[in-house]
């Protein structure tokens, strides 16, 4: 994990924040899309290789005189930089929903999860009333190294005062972050210690991981978690194959869900370890980019066992590559709800000034022919809007309403019936829970990150007694006094109760509280291993795996 609030990474969080601020009943899953899929949503990147001067060599430059008259002569002062970032944004805006401008303040944040590491003090974070949280050091990290421990809350920040000021999580990040190799100093509270600890902490390469969990479902069954496909992904998904393979793994469901994507190329290596022979994978085309196929190269680590792919409306872009190629040869199941709906590629051209350009250059397409890109032609407004619209029209709860886009018929190896237009359907379709009970579970679970992150610093070491997340699942007890503990916690900080849906919610409730304790030493293993018990994805997966495609 990277130094972040919990915010960032918990959609039901983010969930509660929104409807306080636009008092609208929308559902969490809806926000977990929307904050996935911000204006670098489901992107393919290849890499640009073109020279510049092949490709700029005219003299007049309309804009640019246009900018320079402005500047010069308009009646009031404008910042022409600020004005140029602006014409851009508003010039790449009439062309598709993923061509980008990216400014060069910002270019290194964006790059981040593609790159798959930072620079900084390696943990975890979460702004509980107004303190920053240590959810976690990163093992092995610099933080780690001088003895920074989960529930510490830092108070100062080089001699600034960090707490009770309203801090956000940007500004700590801006903090904490910097070159490998300088310093920042840290001032820390820790539970049971009456004066501020201070540590001196040396920044370093902090890895960002792309795989979040990975870990055996049951004596056969494998279960791998990808957040996103970086040019660290191929290499983390074999370690952890391997790993899984050495347990007894003979089946494996890959979970793909809100995953936006990333390199083409991390997708296409991951397919190549599961699909045998040199067969099509995928293959892109574009008005200046001849067809280009990307096959099955070598002999991959899992070409036989049985595969489950999870997928649902966050998933997009190198995601539906993959399981485009799997359901095309058959390879395996796709079970979930269809896919967001993105085929374009992308090529990243660095600007002189710092700033990048993100330009859709192609067309991608799955081994039967499909191109699974959705219409934006009403505009960029539009056409993230059509999550919502899938919603409305029950897409997420009834299979029968989802409506193709393309009516050609495309058909896997076996003959089966596939579409495109508009993302990947699923072999077996998992509605959504819209019910009440579930709307409001949804609400009161928002509350649980901070909470946990409060109760852990004020009682450290809840979890230590047990060696693995196995031991903990079996012997830890959410008890009825902490399950009012939290309640208090919520209702302080604004939940309203409904106590005849308390009771309905209870297990399920004690059951996210104990994976988040759980997730402060396993991290996200341990996280997804409590969850994906009660998951009706992941067990529907396991369940297909047996009686395989229909």
């Amino acid at each position: 994990m990277q130094e972040n609030t919990e915010n960032n990474n918990d959609p039901y969080t983010a969930f509660r924040n929104s409807k306080k601020k636009s008092g609208n009943a929308f559902t969490p899953f809806l926000y977990a899309t929307v904050l996935a899929f911000g204006v670098m949503l489901g992107y393919v990147i290849n890499t640009a290789t073109t020279s510049k001067q092949s490709l700029f060599n005219q003299r007049y430059d309309k804009v640019e005189d246009i900018l320079n008259y402005i500047s010069l002569k308009y009646v009031d002062t404008v910042n022409k930089a600020d004005l140029t970032d602006k014409t851009i944004d508003k010039m790449l805006s009439n062309l598709d929903p993923h061509s980008v401008y990216i400014p060069a303040q910002d270019l290194s944040e964006v790059n981040e999860s593609l790159e798959g590491n930072f620079q900084g003090i390696g943990i975890e974070f979460f702004i509980v009333q107004d303190t920053i949280t240590v959810v976690t050091a990163i093992p092995g990290g610099p933080s780690e190294l001088v003895g920074i421990k989960a529930g510490d809350r830092i108070i100062k920040i080089n001699d600034t005062i960090v707490a009770g000021v309203k801090v956000k999580d940007t500004d700590v990040k801006k903090k904490l972050r910097g070159p490998k190799d300088t310093q920042v100093e840290v001032g820390l509270l820790r539970s049971g210690k009456e004066e501020l600890l201070d540590f001196n902490i040396t920044r370093n390469t902090i890895p960002l991981y792309s795989v979040d969990a990975a870990y055996m479902i049951n004596s056969t069954v494998g279960y791998i978690k990808i957040n996103n496909f970086s040019s660290t992904t191929h290499q983390e998904f074999v370690e952890k194959l391997a790993e899984l393979k050495d347990k007894g793994m003979q089946e494996l469901v890959i979970d793909l869900r809100g995953n936006p994507g990333g390199y083409l190329q991390a997708a296409t290596a991951m397919a190549d370890e599961l699909i045998s022979g040199e067969k099509l994978l995928v293959y892109t085309e574009g008005k200046a980019y001849p067809r280009q196929d990307y096959n099955a190269r070598r002999p991959g680590m899992f070409e036989q066992g049985k595969i489950s792919v999870l997928i649902d409306q966050g998933s997009a872009s190198a995601s539906e590559i993959l399981a485009g190629a799997i359901q095309d040869w058959d390879r395996g199941v796709i079970v979930g709800r269809t896919s967001f709906g993105k085929g374009l590629v992308q090529e990243q051209y660095d600007l002189r000034d710092g700033s990048a350009l993100r330009l859709t250059v192609a067309r991608y397409y799955t081994p039967s022919g499909r191109s699974i890109q959705r219409p934006y032609d009403k505009g960029n407004e539009d056409y993230y809007n059509q999550v919502y619209e899938r919603y409305m029209r029950g897409e997420f709860v009834h299979e029968d309403t989802i409506a193709s886009k393309d009516t050609t018929i495309y058909k896997t190896k076996n003959g089966r019936r596939v579409y495109g237009g508009g993302g990947i359907r699923p072999d077996v379709f998992v509605p959504v829970d819209t019910s009440a009970d579930n709307e409001y579970f949804y609400t009161v679970r928002s509350y649980v990150p901070e909470f946990v992150y409060k109760y852990s610093s004020q009682h450290p070491g809840i979890q230590d007694s047990y060696k693995t997340k196995e031991e903990f699942r079996k012997g830890f007890v959410i008890t009825d006094a902490m399950l009012n503990e939290f309640y208090t916690y919520a209702t302080g900080a604004g939940l309203k109760r409904n106590e005849a849906k308390d009771a309905k919610i209870k297990e399920k409730l004690k059951l996210n509280i104990e994976a988040f304790i759980a997730k402060q030493t396993w991290r996200l293993d341990g996280y997804y291993y409590i969850m994906n018990e009660t998951d009706n994805v992941v067990n529907t997966a396991v369940a297909k795996m047996k009686e395989g495609i229909k």
